[in-house]
């Protein structure tokens, strides 16, 4: 952090008073001219915690997918049909059985299954041959998304949220006063706030296990030299399936989460791998903590450009990976 406020200064200081305006933004009570100029508070509020919760679920979706693509160099666009299954299946289980924390488990389970078997049977003999594996992949993709169609057919389903965790939630901001002077509070629901909270957990563990443990070691060796730590006595072949079958349970999680606080419906997966695509690359493939960063501004900037400017928030989010790629092109926090 020291090195880059060394290399950067002046980016460095703008990038504290943009935070500091932001800060001030959300915790202090806007004047009226303000509110004449941007809207009621409420309205900012709500839009920056729903572009935190939409990145949150976007981290999910695309760090598995910097796991596959920007550690394992394997091309994987059937991503978001892994991401569309396991919204399909968890809402199947919690329909069926009313339990939706085990959803997870089951779902994580059943689509790290399937990523195995499309590491076993379609990478493991196309290593290093991009194209093949993006067709591949498309077509597979594509036989999903039909088959799928077939099953569920084209309507939208909605995971139900636990009771204990449906209603809101007030939190300590300040979001307008009323006439006589009182303080009104933002309420957000409680789902999106436990599913920011176990996204941001999740992202920590996942970087402490690449960064500090013996198996994280392992996958970065084997991303640097494959020969040589298969040549040290370590079945490289086992590592990679470990981590191809992470990140695709981590894609079936995300469709549960998705469906809990948006929808499950045909087409999302094409949407999904669209994001993770936009987040790697913002982001900086491979890094968990740039897939994190990523996430978290195209969920701000397409929820503040729906708020804001609803007719260009679809270009925001594709200029951003634009002035990316012109002034940074491995991305944020990419090496």
């Amino acid at each position: 952090m020291s090195g880059f406020v060394q290399r950067n200064p002046a980016g460095t200081v703008i990038m504290a008073l943009v935070v500091a305006v932001v800060l001030w933004a959300i915790i202090a009570p806007w004047p009226a001219g303000m509110e004449t100029a941007f809207g009621r508070k409420r309205i900012f509020l709500n839009a920056i915690f729903n572009g935190i919760t939409l990145g949150a679920l976007y981290f999910l979706v695309a760090s598995g997918f910097t796991l596959i693509f920007g550690l394992m160099k394997n091309v994987n666009l059937a991503h978001g049909s892994l991401y569309l299954l396991g919204g399909y299946i968890g809402y199947e289980f919690a329909e069926a059985t009313g339990m939706w924390l085990l959803s997870f488990v089951v779902v994580f389970l059943i689509v790290a299954a399937v990523g195995i078997a499309l590491q076993y049977l379609v990478f493991r003999r196309m290593e290093g041959e991009d194209l093949r594996q993006t067709l591949v992949t498309i077509g597979i993709s594509v036989v999903m998304a039909d088959i799928m169609l077939w099953i569920w057919g084209g309507q939208s389903y909605q995971i139900l949220t636990p009771d204990w965790l449906s209603g809101p939630v007030t939190l300590p901001l300040i979001a307008g006063l009323r006439g006589n002077g009182d303080v009104v509070y933002l309420t957000f629901p409680a789902v999106r706030i436990a599913i920011l909270v176990a996204s941001i957990a999740l992202g920590i563990l996942m970087w402490l296990a690449l960064n500090r443990t013996r198996i994280g070691m392992l996958i970065r060796a084997g991303v640097d030299d494959r020969d040589m730590l298969a040549a040290s006595g370590v079945k490289v072949q086992v590592v990679l399936v470990v981590v191809f079958a992470f990140g695709a349970g981590l894609a079936g999680i995300a469709g549960i989460v998705g469906g809990t606080f948006q929808s499950i419906v045909a087409g999302e997966d094409m949407r999904f791998l669209l994001a993770s695509l936009v987040v790697v690359i913002v982001g900086g493939m491979g890094s968990i903590l740039g897939a994190a960063l990523g996430a978290v501004l195209i969920g701000l900037a397409e929820q503040l450009g729906s708020v804001y400017a609803p007719t260009y928030s679809v270009v925001l989010t594709f200029l951003i990976m634009a002035l990316v790629l012109a002034f940074r092109p491995q991305g944020l926090l990419g090496r």
